[in-house]
């Protein structure tokens, strides 16, 4: 019996050109998933080389449907990159539509911002955008900005829609004109002599409250002993959020990133406040209108080249920057207003010839991966990542994934990840029964493994060992 196991073994090497190809999980990973109460049918994996035969090492399930999470993003950046270049930028036009009087810097007319779904117009970025206007020489606006995000459809979403927490930033709906992610944060100082924990935002808008009561208590949840108080309407006569609860008195400095309780109107306030800020005077308002299309802008705002965004979206895996690529990419194939459905088609006709993937044979839903509805295979993302590995953008596209325990997603616990494990670059992918993780790993001998290694059970988040112990065994050959 010994020599019939033996032969096949050898057997199975010669097939698969020495790589010998395990369908068994590996001993360590079925410990840690016993460990963890789950079953090994939860799991679906595929490490394969990369090389000129990349035929896998180990497949377990591997063409079981499972949901990807924010492993989805893979497809929408690596879409994005071979679609419209590493280089490529958005544009959003800008139209002075009046008369500039040079001696008093008074503009007689209407400011046009015309959105196109760029991502990065954080507060910075704007207030610069805004110096610019400045530096032309104008300083008064007598007349409106005119906001214009048609570009866009809107989605008929909510942003408490998926999970019920309105105030997590990656929540915020796309918008073809995204300010600052229409979120802003607020900062908690805590003041022990007063037993009090002040309160202050990052942006020119103003707060609710200055300060909420610091009590004596442990920092386990700090944000659930202050609570963002979503019972009432948030902007109303100036008024910001109010928070209730408490600071505990174990938590130092802390920075609390939310969404805006309006968005609607954040693009509004937050306008009309920056401008003040960098000089200007507006006797108009902030309001939505269409631009002149038919006339050329007068300048246009760039956004960094798309190998900068993609490494933002996938090192930390930004849900609302993806959504925003994914309605873009759509935007440039011509259909305007993009729309959901117009995103979700495309790119699932992009894979189809791309990749050669069947349509009967995946589910493709939202470009973030923050949804209930999309199923790849351990498969179909291993094959991605083999032909994203030999495509041209290969190297914009490897930068943009996590270094394992050094930046990004998996920068949090670095004592997770040590030895052979410090080169592996992986996107990671999670929600509420999810665990997921995918990318590149050089092994200790030298060869380069794509993994994907995908949990998905009500108790996955008790998984991470058993995706450890894969990743362990992949990188010691």
């Amino acid at each position: 019996m010994g020599r019939v196991k033996a032969s096949l073994t050898l057997l199975l090497a010669l097939c698969f050109g020495g790589e010998v190809l395990a369908q068994t999980l590996p001993p360590q990973a079925r410990s840690a998933l016993q460990a963890a109460q789950l079953p090994e049918s939860a799991l679906a994996v595929w490490i394969a080389p990369i090389g000129a035969d990349p035929q896998p090492r180990l497949a377990w399930r591997e063409t079981a449907p499972h949901n990807p999470a924010s492993l989805a993003k893979l497809v929408t950046t690596w879409a994005a990159l071979e679609q419209l270049g590493p280089a490529w930028r958005w544009r959003t036009p800008v139209w002075l539509s009046g008369q500039l009087d040079p001696q008093n810097g008074v503009f007689k007319g209407d400011i046009h911002i015309a959105g196109r779904g760029d991502p990065t117009q954080v507060i910075e970025r704007l207030w610069l955008q805004l110096r610019e206007l400045r530096q032309l020489g104008l300083r008064e606006l007598r007349g409106d900005f005119v906001l214009d995000n048609q570009a866009f459809a809107p989605d008929g979403q909510q942003p408490a829609d998926f999970d019920g927490e309105p105030w997590r930033p990656g929540n915020v709906r796309p918008d073809a004109l995204l300010f600052n992610f229409k979120s802003w944060t607020v900062q908690i100082r805590p003041d022990p002599a007063r037993s009090l924990a002040w309160l202050s935002s990052e942006l020119p808008l103003p707060l609710a409250q200055a300060s909420v009561a610091m009590r004596p208590g442990p920092c386990a949840a700090p944000r659930a002993a202050l609570r963002a108080n979503w019972a009432q309407p948030a902007i109303t006569a100036g008024q910001a959020l109010r928070f209730d609860g408490f600071w505990p008195s174990a938590c130092g400095l802390h920075r609390w990133p939310l969404a805006d309780a309006d968005p609607d109107s954040y693009n509004a306030r937050l306008l009309a406040a920056l401008w003040r800020e960098v000089g200007g005077v507006l006797t108009g308002r902030v309001r939505s209108g269409p631009a002149p299309r038919t006339e050329a802008p007068a300048l246009e705002w760039l956004s960094p080249p798309l190998a900068e965004v993609v490494r933002d979206i996938n090192k930390h895996s930004n849900n609302l920057m993806a959504e925003q690529l994914g309605l873009s990419l759509a935007l440039q194939a011509g259909l305007e207003p993009a729309t959901a459905d117009g995103a979700r088609q495309h790119l699932a006709g992009w894979l189809q010839r791309r990749l050669a993937w069947a349509p009967e044979r995946f589910v493709w839903d939202r470009a973030s991966g923050l949804s209930r509805q999309t199923r790849l295979t351990a498969q179909q993302l291993g094959q991605l990542l083999q032909a994203a590995w030999d495509s041209p953008v290969m190297p914009e596209f490897l930068a943009s994934l996590p270094l394992a325990g050094l930046d990004g997603t998996l920068q949090r616990d670095p004592g997770r990840f040590g030895g052979a494990l410090a080169s592996a670059h992986l996107k990671t992918g999670s929600l509420r029964d999810v665990h997921a993780l995918a990318g590149y790993l050089l092994a200790r001998s030298g060869q380069r493994y794509v993994v994907v290694l995908l949990l998905e059970h009500p108790q996955a988040a008790a998984g991470r060992a058993a995706l450890d112990a894969l990743l362990r065994w992949a990188a010691d050959d």
